[in-house]
């Protein structure tokens, strides 16, 4: 499958997803403002929080071409951050005392200077969090020692599986894409991921496989453990259930399928002022892969940098200046706002 970008497809086009966004009465529904439910919430403007996050992708590179990726990746992709940005993220880093660093993409490891990148972000003493499609460690002999080199640097590894079952998960992210994970996290258990008292952390993100709100947590938590282990012998540590925002594949789906009128419903209608007041980018700086900023990963592919009177770019990143701004809202933060909230870390609420 290719990207919508190689298909010269009119959602290709951020300007386009956000006009059908802000359409009110798109495809018949009336939706209310974003920005109208955060006043009843007494949340506009909304602000941030401390800065504990930064969250980097380092390209739009990737092995596979899933059908929900609101980063719209794939092998057809081509930008990539050079170590030269990559440079200006730590002169960053090291004028801050933010103790996460997330790493994404694409997948990240496929940029040439990822292993570069994870070691002098290690040498600086911050906790690392790589998002691994898991495929990426049996793509190619290069990638094998994956598993060993995250070891060796403490980092966190949080690994998209969409199911427990070989079905559902190829049905969302390709042909044989289940075997593959399943082999990939052998090997991370192998040298300790997700083993109690290991102290090396593997966490699994489950997305709804259509135009749902994804169920509890912790009863999803539970039946994946459970599954893994007694049908795999695999072992994992969290279980993040994160809701499908409706932009970039998500949101053709949802057009194509003639869902995007319910979702957008069951997504105002599931709206939880709690989980608002505990959205990610309070507490996050996204970087693009050429340094632009922006106040989440989801922002970053609408092409919505931070607000105009905060720095633009990781060159000029001025962290008070940046605390003072207000963050840029639009009707997609409905996803991370319904029902029991989503973010890169799972349920907020």
């Amino acid at each position: 499958m290719k990207s919508l970008h190689a298909q010269h497809h009119a959602l290709a086009d951020s300007s386009y997803q956000l006009t059908v966004l802000s359409e009110a009465e798109a495809a018949g529904a009336r939706l209310p403002a974003f920005a109208h439910k955060l006043r009843e919430s007494g949340l506009l403007p909304l602000r941030p929080t401390e800065l504990a996050v930064m969250q980097v992708n380092v390209g739009k590179m990737c092995n596979q071409t899933c059908r929900h990726c609101h980063v719209d990746a794939g092998p057809d992709r081509t930008e990539i951050m050079t170590r030269a940005t990559m440079q200006l993220c730590l002169d960053a880093l090291a004028q801050t005392t933010i103790p996460v660093v997330d790493l994404t993409g694409g997948a990240p490891e496929m940029n040439p200077d990822f292993r570069w990148f994870v070691e002098q972000i290690s040498a600086l003493g911050r906790q690392i969090i790589v998002r691994c499609n898991l495929t990426i460690i049996v793509a190619n002999p290069k990638y094998y020692n994956l598993p060993e080199f995250f070891a060796r640097h403490g980092v966190r590894v949080v690994s998209s599986l969409p199911h427990f079952s070989a079905g559902r998960t190829d049905a969302q992210r390709g042909e044989g894409v289940f075997a593959r994970s399943i082999r990939a996290l052998r090997m991370l258990n192998a040298v300790g991921y997700g083993v109690e008292g290991s102290g090396l952390l593997l966490d699994l993100v489950f997305n709804p496989a259509g135009a749902f709100l994804p169920g509890s947590q912790a009863g999803l938590e539970r039946e994946f453990k459970q599954r893994l282990l007694r049908e795999h012998e695999v072992v994992f540590n969290n279980l993040l259930a994160i809701t499908n925002l409706p932009i970039s594949r998500f949101m053709e789906y949802l057009l194509e399928s003639g869902n995007y009128e319910s979702y957008m419903q069951k997504l105002v209608a599931a709206y939880n002022p709690v989980a608002a007041a505990n959205v990610m980018c309070r507490s996050t700086l996204s970087i693009g892969w050429d340094g632009q900023l922006y106040d989440c990963d989801f922002n970053q592919q609408l092409d919505l940098n931070v607000a105009q009177n905060a720095p633009q770019h990781i060159r000029s990143f001025d962290a008070a200046a940046l605390q003072e701004r207000a963050i840029v809202i639009n009707q997609h933060c409905y996803g991370c706002t319904a029902g029991a909230g989503s973010s890169c870390g799972g349920a907020t609420a």
